[in-house]
């Protein structure tokens, strides 16, 4: 019992690492606030403990729009109190406003919450100009404890993370390509394709906090002095990889779906479908466990893959006659998105390379417009009178 005690935190490590951090730096938090501030430790406690995260990335976002959202939440809080004094329209007022505002500025949805938030907050009983900037400072001090304390809440860097990331989804697409090889060759059925494409949609949707992580791999190796450029521009890439492999899995999954329902893979093609599979399946465990130079001892697992592919095509085409079209465009389909997963696997493809993937989705940001493009179109409105004038 004392055994399966000490397991449940041990297993949990990660989880209990990052409660406990958190724990340490709303305590910190709490104590300045409260030494630096008059009654400050609460606001602080509370913004620390909503802009800590596991990493110093998102930490920093978090806290910075903890503060835009504290410094308008306040300003709109002090309008209407001086002008519905404290109540009920005082209150519907603020967060009206606090709407408004958020939508004019374009705050992404970091800030837009924070703003009625902390305007609240700031609104309490007793309101006025002193106590606004007493909270605002607090919020700061917070944000602040919550930046330094994020750095101890994982073991790992940011490129660490998105390594993790993409080997585990990596040996899930794997051992699904596996199981596919092994439907195909004994004679799957629709039930089990449906299942096939159910888990290859499942790890697609992981792509977003992949390309996440990546990102921010690459953002923090930009500032930071001890991380590596190189080292995060290649697991940049190594995500974008993991992405196309991951799409390319699921429509494999897909086509063996729409061939079952269609009457299943004709016999003659099934043994060379089965063996591509399986060599797609190898060259991606391959990748992640073999180091980088496998290149230099012969051929590679992904050699074996456009090999297995192209066997694969020609028995399409010499079956052409016999087998059905559908079928026999579904299978080169399947050859070409094998072919896709070895030209992800060796980043040779400038689909890779030669276009940029965004960064994150604008919603994500604290502010979805840049400050600059904001500025320069709120002047030229405000000068556009006076040059027409003039």
């Amino acid at each position: 019992m004392f055994r399966k005690f000490i397991n449940l935190f041990k297993n949990r490590r990660h989880w209990v690492r990052q409660i406990l951090v958190a724990g340490v730096a709303g305590g910190v938090a709490w104590f300045i606030g409260d030494l630096l501030i008059e009654n400050g430790g609460v606001v602080a406690a509370i913004v620390s403990t909503l802009s800590i995260r596991i990493s110093l990335h998102k930490s920093m976002r978090e806290g910075f729009g903890q503060l835009v959202g504290t410094a308008i939440g306040a300003g709109i809080a002090l309008l209407t109190v001086s002008l519905f004094s404290f109540g009920f329209l005082a209150v519907a007022t603020t967060i009206i406003l606090c709407a408004v505002v958020a939508r004019a500025l374009h705050l992404g949805e970091v800030a837009s919450v924070n703003v009625p938030v902390t305007a609240l907050i700031v609104i309490g009983p007793g309101i006025s100009e002193s106590t606004a900037l007493h909270r605002l400072g607090s919020t700061l001090i917070g944000a602040v404890v919550a930046i330094f304390f994020s750095y101890f809440s994982h073991p790992n860097t940011p490129v660490g993370r998105a390594r993790i990331q993409i080997k585990n989804v990596s040996t899930k697409a794997a051992a699904l390509l596996a199981e596919m090889s092994e439907g195909v060759a004994a004679g799957y059925t629709k039930k089990d394709a449906g299942s096939w494409l159910a888990r290859a949609r499942l790890l697609v949707e992981e792509v977003p906090a992949i390309r996440a992580q990546s990102v921010e791999a690459r953002s923090h190796a930009r500032w930071f002095p001890t991380a590596e450029k190189d080292e995060a521009e290649e697991i940049y890439i190594e995500g974008v990889a993991a992405e196309h492999t991951l799409v390319q899995v699921r429509t494999i999954a897909r086509t063996l779906f729409d061939s079952a329902v269609e009457g299943g893979i004709a016999e003659s093609t099934k043994k060379q479908i089965a063996v591509a599979l399986s060599a797609a399946s190898y060259a991606i465990s391959s990748h992640i466990d073999l180091p980088d130079d496998i290149s230099d001892f012969g051929p590679t697992p992904t050699d074996d893959v456009r090999e297995a592919g192209s066997a694969l095509a020609e028995t399409l085409i010499e079956d052409g006659k016999d087998v059905d079209q559908e079928q026999i465009v579904r299978g080169l389909s399947i050859v070409a998105n094998i072919g896709i997963i070895a030209d992800s696997l060796d980043h040779n493809s400038p689909a890779l390379t030669d276009v940029i993937t965004p960064d994150e989705p604008a919603k994500d940001k604290v502010l979805k417009v840049s400050p600059t493009k904001q500025a320069s179109k709120y002047w030229g409105r405000i000068t556009k009178p006076f040059r027409k004038y003039f």
